[in-house]
């Protein structure tokens, strides 16, 4: 269960992004889709996709067809683009199973269709490391019922709801490919309905802070990490807006830790666990220029 500690501090920053983004949806609008190839590069090399963040960029913004690289990898990369891109234009639409088939169908597109857009049947099993999937007779229906437990009424905490769905899912393993990079859309999915920013699940901390939550859902039923990773992750995620919108002037938090007389790998470990409002800007901590803390990273 999260903290009420965590709770607390999340809505205070919420409360503070809705003031400021108030009357900045064009600008929001702008930032999420100058964001859209760190999110994809992020999340298909987690996969292991060798494209980097540079092969991302110039794929999906300049069209380019990347030498060196399996064709499939820069598909990979354009359509997943295109997802996030038509979810940040409709950011309050319902998660519901139609959806999660359209958006998986789109992610294929060109790269495997008599797989695209539908959910395991027949003979189709997976296996990811020593993890079955479900067996794929029951997969239509174990989708159905996720979809509803998540819109079910209930005192958990939306943090705690999405994190359920993501563990749930990517146990489940409803499709023959594409499973981690389309979980990983629809975690932004629902924040995006919800009135709050899409999050980027890092690449470079996936074996010490994402790929073990996995192993702990699948041995206890416990779902505490991913929420916790999620809420950092949603933190920072309003502190980069809330700096975007209302600094002058975006730095590196190695320059404001020198300035700050505070050790830089100090100010590293504040920012991970979003003690003071920083933020990744093509894998790099960035925070606004005009932030003053205290010794203990508490803002003043």
């Amino acid at each position: 269960m999260i903290k009420q500690s965590t709770k607390a501090k999340i809505e205070k920053l919420y409360q503070e992004y809705l003031q400021v983004a108030c009357g900045q949806e064009a600008a929001l609008y702008d930032i999420a889709m100058a964001e859209i190839p760190e999110m994809v590069y992020n999340s298909n090399a987690i996969e292991n996709s060798t494209l980097t963040l540079k092969d991302t960029t110039e794929i999906i913004l300049h069209n380019k067809i990347i030498k060196d690289h399996d064709i499939r990898e820069v598909f990979e990369a354009k359509n997943l683009a295109g997802i996030v891109s038509e979810l940040v234009k409709n950011p309050r639409e319902r998660l519901t199973g139609s959806l999660i088939l359209t958006l998986h169908s789109q992610l294929l597109a060109s790269i495997d269709n008599s797989i695209a857009g539908r959910y395991r049947s027949g003979k189709e099993w997976v296996r990811v490391g020593d993890h079955i999937g479900a067996n794929p007779a029951f997969v239509n229906g174990l989708m159905s019922g996720l979809v509803d437990v998540y819109h079910t009424k209930d005192n958990r905490y939306f943090l705690e709801k999405i994190a359920h769905f993501h563990a749930e899912f990517e146990t489940i393993h409803p499709f023959n490919d594409g499973n981690g990079r389309l979980g990983r859309v629809l975690i932004s999915q629902q924040l995006m309905a919800l009135g709050y920013p899409p999050i980027i699940v890092q690449n470079k901390s996936k074996k010490s802070d994402y790929y073990p939550l996995f192993d702990e859902y699948r041995d206890s039923g416990k779902f505490d990490g991913f929420t916790e990773l999620f809420a950092l992750l949603l933190m920072e995620s309003m502190h980069k807006r809330i700096a975007i919108l209302s600094s002058p002037k975006i730095i590196r938090l190695s320059e404001w830790a020198k300035c700050s007389d505070v050790a830089g790998n100090v100010a590293a470990m504040r920012a991970a666990r979003q003690a003071i409002p920083a933020f990744r800007m093509g894998g790099v901590w960035r925070i606004g220029a005009e932030y003053k803390g205290d010794n203990e990273g508490n803002e003043a």
